[in-house]
């Protein structure tokens, strides 16, 4: 059974006067997402709520075609309202989306993107996109014609070519893929990508444990580095996936060491091959040894001399010697048989010493040094001798710990996978909270606080003017737009 874990921050970001994007957290059918809202003084924020409302409504079958079809379904709900209200006419939202479905090898993640919000995959501590920007910018970086570096101050960056409520229908883009234990989900709305790079996420992601508290500061980040739009973070954690992981590792070194040995095998019969043509062109041009009879050494039986010395046979006075070609004559009894056993040992050695690689690189274990304690990747006294590298400091010392996680840390406790290590500092944290004295501390709240959502609930909507912009094709109830093309229109607030 695959477990999920979510946290959730929103942030109205330090320019904009009312937030319109909208987070869901949905536990009960592990549904989550993003939208980020535009057009008019109200309308960007009733659009993501919208959508984010009838994506959850509609998502009870639990497949990726559900998932897709609950997006139209919100997609023609905003189209028809923008057409009804002149006080909403073009607004619009995009929204990205993770669900577990149940899938022909067991569970999956089911993800869709409509617009520039993004889904992310940190795995094996790489951050990844999944998801494909539907924006201008982004088309052009695709063709080739402008660089990433160049799209990020591109002038037309915020025009979108694809979004909810901007047509009757909208294409959705969407895939499944297998869950992992220790896999960490990044859904988030281009106010965090915008201020925050690549390696300050991937950064955050692999420090902190908790997602609440990793959304919490890569929102922190984005406002930090500027926060010109809303901002809005859901990270989802794959608990537990029943085994996969670990099956996947053992199957995946298996398959090496078979590789290995394969072309082990292979390497050997080449030089066998290589050497036997030697000696073959060696007896080729030298002559094979002519065996001749003599008369004189007796009896002959069958065209065969006897093999018994004669009596008159003085060996001592003999200068050649008879064993001259021993070697060389049991050098050429290399056989079929010989290079199958051969390869087949070498099979046997390259697998079992692929299985203890994977092992011990894949395992993760606590060092204290002082009153530090640190965690480090691979086992120091692993049979193959690969050594530890260090990973991160814990954000607590030996001395803040509890036992028994004390004596656990000085002991140099070890880890099947990361995921294992990060349960292990926050059920430390959690301990180290628990017993600490609670203080009071009053806190001046500012006009732009974060607010941080729990696993268990929806992030509502604030009120405020115009998130990102995107193309405002007119209903067909309401006035002819300008004469501009439907798909690369924009919103000036964006």
């Amino acid at each position: 059974m695959t477990i999920l874990r979510a946290g959730s921050a929103t942030h109205v970001g330090q320019v904009r006067s009312n937030n319109q994007d909208s987070s869901l957290v949905a536990v009960d059918t592990n549904l989550f997402g993003v939208a980020d809202g535009m057009g008019g003084h109200q309308g960007g924020e009733v659009a993501s709520a919208m959508a984010v409302s009838l994506a959850a409504e509609h998502t009870a079958d639990r497949t990726l075609d559900a998932l897709k079809h609950a997006v139209r379904v919100a997609n023609r709900a905003i189209f028809e309202k923008a057409g009804s209200d002149p006080e909403l006419h073009g607004m619009g939202t995009t929204l990205v989306a993770i669900q577990l479905v149940p899938g022909p090898e067991g569970d999956e993640i089911a993800w869709i993107n409509v617009g520039d919000s993004r889904v992310y995959l940190m795995r094996d501590d790489q951050l990844h996109q999944l998801s494909h920007d539907h924006s201008l910018v982004e088309d052009l970086v695709r063709d080739g014609r402008i660089t990433a570096e160049e799209a990020k101050v591109h002038p037309q960056r915020n025009i979108l070519t694809r979004a909810l409520g901007i047509d009757l229908d909208v294409e959705v883009d969407g895939a499944t893929l297998l869950p992992l234990a220790g896999d960490r989900y990044l859904l988030c709305s281009d106010g965090l990508f915008n201020e925050v790079s690549i390696d300050q996420m991937s950064s955050v992601l692999r420090r902190l444990v908790d997602p609440d508290e990793a959304a919490a500061e890569l929102v922190r980040l984005a406002n930090e580095g500027g926060g010109r739009d809303n901002i809005t973070v859901v990270v989802v954690d794959v608990i537990d996936d029943d085994g996969r992981a670990a099956s996947i590792a053992q199957a995946q070194a298996a398959a090496a060491a078979a590789a290995e040995a394969k072309a082990a095998a292979e390497r050997a019969a080449d030089e066998e091959a290589a050497r036997q043509a030697a000696l073959a062109e060696q007896e080729a041009v030298g002559g094979a040894p002519e065996v001749v009879m003599d008369p004189a050494a007796g009896p002959v039986f069958a065209d065969r001399a006897s093999s018994l010395p004669e009596s008159t046979d003085d060996y001592g006075a003999e200068g050649d010697d008879l064993y001259a070609d021993l070697d060389r004559a049991r050098a050429k009894r290399l056989t079929w048989r010989v290079l199958a056993f051969a390869a087949a040992l070498v099979i046997v050695v390259a697998v079992v010493l692929g299985a203890i690689y994977y092992s011990e690189s894949g395992t993760y274990r606590l060092a204290v040094s002082g009153d530090r304690v640190s965690l480090y990747r691979g086992s120091e006294t692993g049979l193959l001798g690969l050594g530890s590298e260090y990973m991160y400091d814990m954000p607590f010392t030996l001395s803040d710990m509890p036992e028994p996680f004390r004596t656990q840390a000085r002991n140099g406790k070890e880890f099947s996978d990361a995921q294992a290590a990060r349960e292990f500092e926050f059920n430390v944290q959690e301990a180290i909270d628990a017993t600490s004295t609670t203080t009071t501390t009053t806190t001046t709240t500012s006009t732009t606080s974060t607010t941080t959502s729990t696993t268990t609930a929806t992030t509502a909507p604030t009120t405020g003017p115009a998130g990102p912009s995107v193309p405002a094709t007119v209903p067909t109830t309401a006035a002819a737009p300008p004469a501009v093309p439907a798909n690369l229109r924009s919103q000036p607030g964006r």
